[in-house]
């Protein structure tokens, strides 16, 4: 709970800093006007829902780091088959569920099954999903077109607050599927068995739980919220190359988990705490386009960054705790 009171402090801090150097010093409204406010939560909503996904697979201990190659093969693929192929637009929306689904599956069997190492797994997963679109898509862009147009609501969309701000549709998923996950997580069993899992899983195989039905489910939760994610990017996109769509995306995510208070080591999380960290990298991504004299070309140096901090924060606070059990 601590950890994440700090992060919001930090998040607050950082948004009034972004408005004093972007704004009050410079007599623009460009951060706080309605357009910049309901893009910050477009955005967040948007990368939210990733960072949901990949909490789940971080408290059992382990990670996913193909989570932008499922945007990608998604996001990508379901507007290249509906439009490109003609397929129907059912057909379409299935296999939209059902490849994340069969990757999710296929990364817990590797994992739990053969004994294979998360990172490995994910890794070549990053590397093969996102050669498969370029593939199959002949490395050619696609874009929505005819009824799929009839969709971008789901990413474009907002309900209307004021005259000049609304609540954009993707920050409302992220708030029904947070809730959802957050009741999942500590208000079920299966939730509780997530996290024994992340403390300690040899304990927990002992206890009865069905290790490796759970590690199963969370990359399978991890994949559907990732090719959930692809089919909002693309909507709000359009059109989208598979050479670089999603590209980086599983640091985004990664990163708002870690800062949310998700440990590396598993065991531990929240989704409030995943939520204020999506929103706090989403501000700070604001800041380095609004501030004048800072150079956008150092966005990934500022995510990196703040994975290196989250680890290093999670780092000591075990050490922290494990004194304070030795001096006990």
């Amino acid at each position: 709970m601590k950890r994440i009171l700090g992060i919001f402090v930090l998040l607050v801090v950082v948004y009034f800093a972004t408005y004093l150097m972007s704004d009050l010093l410079t007599g623009r409204n460009s951060f706080l006007s309605g357009y910049n406010q309901e893009n910050l939560l477009r955005r967040t909503g948007l990368y939210g829902i990733l960072g949901i996904g990949v909490a789940f697979v971080i408290i059992t201990g382990g990670i996913d780091l193909s989570i932008g190659s499922v945007v990608c093969i998604v996001g990508v693929g379901f507007p290249y088959i509906a439009v490109t192929l003609g397929w129907p637009l059912w057909i379409c929306l299935a296999l939209a569920v059902l490849v994340p689904l069969l990757i999710g599956v296929s990364h817990g069997v590797l994992v739990t099954k053969m004994r294979l190492q998360p990172f490995i797994v994910t890794l070549c997963g990053l590397l093969m999903y996102r050669g498969i679109t370029r593939g199959f898509t002949n490395d050619q862009s696609a874009g929505l077109q005819n009824e799929l147009q009839n969709l971008r609501w789901l990413a474009n969309g907002e309900i209307q607050i004021t005259e000049n701000f609304g609540l954009p549709i993707p920050f409302l998923i992220l708030v029904v599927i947070a809730i959802l996950a957050a009741t999942f997580l500590n208000r079920t069993v299966y939730g509780r068995y997530l996290l024994a899992l992340g403390n300690n899983e040899e304990a927990a195989r002992f206890s009865g739980i069905n290790t490796d039905r759970m590690v199963i489910l969370a990359y399978v939760i991890c994949s559907l919220l990732a090719g959930l994610g692809g089919m909002l990017f693309i909507l709000d996109n359009s059109s989208a190359q598979p050479v670089d769509f999603g590209n980086f995306y599983e640091l985004f995510a990664i990163a708002a988990a870690v800062l949310g208070g998700c440990s590396l080591r598993g065991g531990s999380g929240t989704i409030i705490g995943v939520i204020i960290g999506t929103a706090l990298i989403q501000v700070l991504r604001n800041m380095i386009t609004l501030v004048d004299g800072i150079s956008p070309n150092i966005e990934y140096a500022v995510i990196g960054a703040v994975i290196l901090a989250g680890a290093i924060g999670d780092e000591i606070a075990k050490r922290v705790v494990a004194r304070r059990k030795a001096a006990l």
